[in-house]
């Protein structure tokens, strides 16, 4: 965010807006004050382009700042959005999943972006059988994954988290027994449990929880509190829960008493066990 101090001030109003959207988007919410120090210009242009975006519906202005609009439980953004959110605590989480599972053993991995950072870490873990529907980790571990290292995709339908999905996948997956599941999520709350906005991609991933008895779930702090569609296991499901270190205290009272081990990932991939 740096490099904005400098260069905001000579932005199109258009491009300091996407900005000050991708920003709210990635964060949750930003005050008035950090987006005009962030950006180099006054807390007034800040005020008029906030007006601009709440008018559009892009955001949710409230008092002192905005925060980004609540979204519905169907709301499904795609991989490449993803993907630009929350990378350095996806990195993090990804690294310290990837050392709760051990050299030959079975590991099944579900599609998601914060899966996809752990199979960036499990590509190093000789020995293992890595089963699937991520057609994004899939062609990663077969490009640079350990030589001894067994992976299958199953088929299905492709959903736009990259997922494969339907009755093929399915059955694939129910046919199978795991020694662990790296399980990604769009949501994760108390009394819904982990959920995604996806019904196909919720069918498979129960059926990826049930072909195994250690259920990891990988889901960092803007996770918290949001509700998708579909139901997928309940807190209580989890064996480990890897989150980040920016995950709120209530967050951490409520999930440390709900799932086996809460682990939070920092950077130089410190874990703080809370469990």
């Amino acid at each position: 965010m740096a490099d904005q101090e400098s260069t905001g001030a000579t932005m199109l109003p258009a491009q300091r807006r996407d900005w000050i959207r991708a920003e709210i988007e990635r964060a949750g919410g930003a005050r008035i004050t950090q987006l005009a120090d962030q950006l180099g210009v006054s807390e007034m242009t800040v005020r008029r382009d906030l007006e601009e975006l709440a008018s559009r519906g892009l955001i949710k202005k409230v008092y002192g700042g905005a925060t980004a609009p609540a979204r519905s439980t169907s709301d499904e953004p795609g991989f490449e959005v993803k993907s630009h959110r929350e990378l350095a605590a996806k990195d993090q989480i990804g690294a310290v999943a990837a050392t709760l599972i051990q050299p030959r053993t079975t590991v099944a991995v579900s599609a998601g972006t914060t899966t996809y950072a752990a199979a960036l870490h499990l590509a190093r873990i000789p020995g293992l059988t890595v089963v699937t529907n991520s057609v994004r980790v899939a062609d990663y571990l077969h490009a640079h994954g350990d030589r001894s290292q067994t992976v299958l995709l199953t088929g299905g339908v492709r959903t736009p988290s990259d997922a494969l999905v339907g009755p093929i996948a399915v059955q694939t997956m129910s046919g199978l027994h795991v020694d662990a599941l790296l399980l990604g999520v769009h949501g994760m709350d108390l009394a819904a449990g982990f959920t995604t906005p996806n019904l196909l991609e919720a069918e498979m991933n129960r059926a990826m929880v049930a072909a195994t008895s250690r259920l990891i779930v990988l889901a960092d702090h803007t996770k918290w509190g949001v509700v998708g569609l579909c139901a997928m296991a309940r807190l209580s499901d989890a064996s480990a829960l890897v989150s980040d270190a920016d995950l709120d205290a209530d967050a951490r009272d409520v999930l440390g008493n709900s799932v086996g081990e809460l682990i939070l990932a920092g950077p130089g991939e410190t874990i703080v066990d809370l469990a």
